[in-house]
């Protein structure tokens, strides 16, 4: 990432410490799913995560949002046979690692970012900027196969920047936080009148003192309502400040690879308004494990260029909807950068917002899957598989939503709720933007022959 002064590079802002919801009770999950992975075409390389330090806070007691890290991941490639000959297994994901150093009384932390399946080279880091020295790691990451469609825009008109920044303009702050081992800056975006501002939980995490800017020059103090750090979510509020203007939030549910969208935020904290930057959807349902060992799900990759200071911005559409929170890059990289999908955050928003025990249970479908074009010739064969895509089932949970409606390793899914699943990332996805309990309709092919059923999720 270019800096314009190598004597302080721009370290981006990670997760180094707890992230806290306000309420009674302690917030607790099981561990999250391990993502499941294709064969890479070439060996694994080395993104890295580069952290600003923890920070000691101020902030009154709160309950710790608790989600374990993601387990080491499961059996090397053809380790399980079924029906006398070897299926393809998940290929493991590097584990993340901690590294804490410290220099002229800052501590640096050094951490591992990976995403799913085929290797893509380069530099995984939270999209806040920070004036410390940078430290690297490794991971890797995926492309995920998508279904595209034309580009959704404004009814009539092509992608019209100047009509996206009168509407979300007004609602997009930059966020300065404070402690005694230094400053950071970041982005976030009303999204009620009465002060209420969602950003990113790395963004404010250990800040003793909160500054929100607003596009009209005015600036206020902010506190923190809650934070979940499993999500990378948090709320902070400011008092006594009048004629906001609340974002729209929209739905990331309908977006597909090519959709137009603009990232806005306090990119690099060089002045007073809005950095803006435009590009596509380049992929959905991409999975990345956060420094802290937490995987995120469902994000929205993007080549809209995402900078250090965007943290916590909107990604829009062209109607002007939010539809996804500005999170990381990909440097050493041309234009990689992903969002929190806003669909798979509300639930967490409106809870943190309430003061409720946030539910950190993700969906679980109980099924480890594997893209049909990663599968061999010999599995084809002996599967009967005459599809060109899907999620090719290599496991079934016992006791699990998938073998209570009858699925089987050997199936390949090729749809959920209607919805054509054409890889196993897009049956995460899928499944993702569902909530335990919930019914859905899967379409398979098992030998040749189309079938459905119908699974309930549980949850993890």
């Amino acid at each position: 990432m270019p800096n314009e002064n190598p004597e302080q590079p721009p370290v981006y802002s990670g997760a180094s410490s707890q992230w806290r919801v306000p309420g009674p009770q302690a917030v607790s999950g099981p561990p999250a799913p391990g993502p499941v992975a294709g064969p890479p075409t070439s060996p694994p390389t080395t993104p890295h995560w580069t952290a600003g330090p923890p920070r000691s806070t101020t902030l009154p007691p709160t309950q710790t949002g608790s989600y374990p890290p993601v387990p080491p991941s499961g059996p090397p490639p053809f380790a399980q046979t079924l029906n006398g000959g070897p299926i393809p297994q998940p290929t493991p994901v590097p584990d993340a690692t901690y590294a804490v150093t410290s220099k002229s009384g800052s501590i640096r932390s050094a951490l591992i970012g990976a995403l799913v399946g085929a290797v893509v080279a380069g530099l995984l880091v939270a999209a806040g900027l920070w004036d410390r020295p940078v430290a690297t790691t490794t991971g890797a990451i995926t492309n995920v196969t998508t279904q595209s469609r034309p580009t959704a825009t404004i009814p009539g008109k092509s992608l019209d920047l100047r009509s996206i920044l009168d509407k979300v303009g007004p609602s997009v702050v930059s966020i300065h936080t404070g402690s005694s081992r230094g400053e950071a800056a970041g982005s976030g975006v009303i999204i009620n009148k009465d002060g209420l501002i969602l950003t990113n939980a790395h963004v404010i995490e250990g800040a003793s003192a909160i500054n929100v800017e607003f596009i009209d020059g005015r600036s206020a103090q902010a506190t923190l309502v809650g934070a979940v750090e499993a999500r990378d979510v948090a709320l902070i509020k400011v008092e006594g400040v009048s004629g906001l203007k609340a974002a729209d939030l929209g739905s990331s549910s309908d977006l597909q690879v090519g959709d137009d969208v603009v990232a806005i935020g306090n990119a690099l904290n060089l002045g007073d308004t809005p950095s803006v930057t435009t590009g596509i959807v380049s992929a959905l349902g991409r999975s990345l494990q956060s420094p802290t060992g937490y995987l995120l799900t469902a994000l929205i990759q993007t080549d809209a260029a995402i900078n250090p200071g965007n943290s916590g911005g909107p990604l829009v559409n062209s109607a002007g909807q939010v539809v996804g929170i500005n999170t990381a890059i990909l440097a050493d990289a041309q234009n990689i950068g992903f969002s929190l999908s806003i669909d798979s955050i509300k639930s967490i928003i409106e809870d943190v917002a309430a003061g409720r025990e946030v539910n950190l249970e993700r969906p679980l479908l109980g099924v480890e899957s594997l893209d049909v074009a990663y599968l061999d010739s010999q599995v084809i064969s002996r599967f009967e598989i005459d599809v060109t895509s899907g999620a090719f089932i290599q496991r079934v949970t016992a006791d699990s939503g998938a073998e209570k409606a009858g699925l089987q390793a050997g199936d390949v899914v090729t749809e959920v709720d209607g919805r054509s699943i054409r890889s196993a990332s897009d049956l995460t996805k899928r499944i993702g933007e569902k909530k335990p309990g919930d019914k859905v309709e899967i379409s398979f092919e098992r030998s040749g022959k189309s079938k459905t059923a119908t699974a309930t999720l549980g949850g993890q």
